[in-house]
């Protein structure tokens, strides 16, 4: 499915999930915000207007990601990933970070701040897709095919952990290894690079003890209900305030006060409260959509022979479902705390100006196999799904 705007090809679909999610988050964030803004500025619209800026920017910084072929994103894939490193060793300097709630992630840029590991997750995307189209023989065939970026990502993952950042970690390796994995690598190797992870992510818990009180807590967190399970159990009552169609939007109590990180990493427990089970089941539908139509044009991006789009298409993909998978299992209490936002949702101006970029790097992918199908004949079509399907 298809459309055309000028001589700009785009897809309906993706078009109205992310342009949904995008509203839906907003009117969320604006619920779950305005007695924050008053509280700590005086101003109920604080958050609601910084918001639809981010938006804006967002879209602005979209329009640009989509003017740009996706050859320039494969030759500069390598500069791009050695930067988004060198941004994660700039956010550790004592002066240059900012620190919010005992973890440095992010830099002030222009009165906004960005989240380095969510343009990390960007640039990740971007690499990966052009190193398996580079080396598509070596990630199928031999374990140092796998190794090699890996090496790379293992670094990156170290400096998250140093802000800390154990969930955006977990979400640039998942990317890594989810596009090796649908470019051909072997599943013994993969099954040995998780149980590696699953070792290490293991002893990270064990030896650290705030992620092990976050642990503990998740599996029982009525033991401590008014500390380390707090959250947790607030998020809980949200849900089951909500019931089937929940208490209405801009009724909710869970937010005020109660319900910590209400407008960001908890934004999916406000949805649950006010909109009930109802509102809950049409955002787990968008990001299906969402996730659905990444897959979709990544195939068929590969069936036009252009193997790094659909890399790119794959990766977007991994990294939407995995994330929104992660925030919204958190907030329901099937995992740990994270500190992971719901893409294009929750407040932020960093997470809503890079979601936005990708999902324009999809469109992008999109316009071009779509201008190539339409330039090409109906043999030469198929001669490429021969060759790759």
């Amino acid at each position: 499915m298809k459309a055309k705007l000028g001589q700009f090809h785009f897809d309906p679909v993706l078009l109205f999930v992310s342009i949904s999610l995008l509203l839906i988050g907003y009117v969320m964030v604006a619920s779950a915000s305005l007695h924050l803004g008053i509280k700590l500025t005086g101003d109920g619209m604080h958050y609601p207007v910084r918001q639809l800026m981010h938006i804006g920017l967002g879209l602005v910084f979209g329009a640009g990601v989509v003017a740009v072929p996706m050859r320039v994103w494969e030759q500069n894939g390598p500069r791009l990933f050695i930067a988004g490193l060198l941004l994660l060793i700039i956010v550790l300097i004592p002066g240059l970070g900012v620190k919010v709630n005992g973890s440095v992630r992010w830099l002030s840029i222009g009165g906004i701040r960005i989240q380095v590991s969510e343009v990390v997750k960007f640039f990740s995307v971007v690499y990966m897709a052009g190193y398996v189209t580079r080396h598509q023989a070596s990630v199928q065939n031999s374990g140092v095919g796998l190794l090699k970026p890996l090496g790379l990502f293992s670094i990156a993952s170290v400096l998250l952990l140093l802000e800390p950042d154990f969930g955006s970690a977990v979400v640039i390796l998942m990317i890594a290894m989810g596009i090796m994995f649908l470019a051909g690598a072997r599943l013994s190797q993969f099954i040995v690079l998780l149980s590696v992870i699953g070792i290490l992510a293991m002893l990270l818990v064990y030896f650290s003890p705030y992620r092990l009180i976050r642990v503990t807590s998740f599996m029982d967190p009525w033991a401590d209900p008014l500390k380390s399970g707090f959250q947790l159990v607030q998020a809980l009552i949200s849900f089951g305030r909500g019931e089937w169609l929940g208490v209405g939007l801009g009724s909710g109590l869970q937010k005020l006060f109660y319900l910590p990180e209400a407008h960001t990493d908890f934004l999916f427990s406000v949805i649950a409260e006010e909109l009930g089970f109802l509102g809950v089941i049409t955002v787990i539908g968008l990001f299906s959509l969402l996730v659905w139509r990444s897959f979709a044009i990544g195939m068929a991006a590969e069936q036009a022979g252009q193997r790094f789009s659909a890399f790119i298409a794959y990766g977007l993909g991994i990294w939407f479902g995995f994330q929104s998978f992660v925030n919204m299992g958190v907030n329901m209490g099937v995992l740990p705390t994270k500190g992971l936002t719901l893409p294009l949702m929750s407040y932020g101006g960093g997470s809503i100006i890079i979601m936005c970029c990708a999902v324009a790097l999809l469109f992008r992918v999109q316009h071009e196999f779509a201008e190539q199908n339409a330039a090409t004949t109906p043999q030469q079509r198929m001669g490429a799904r021969h060759r790759y399907g």
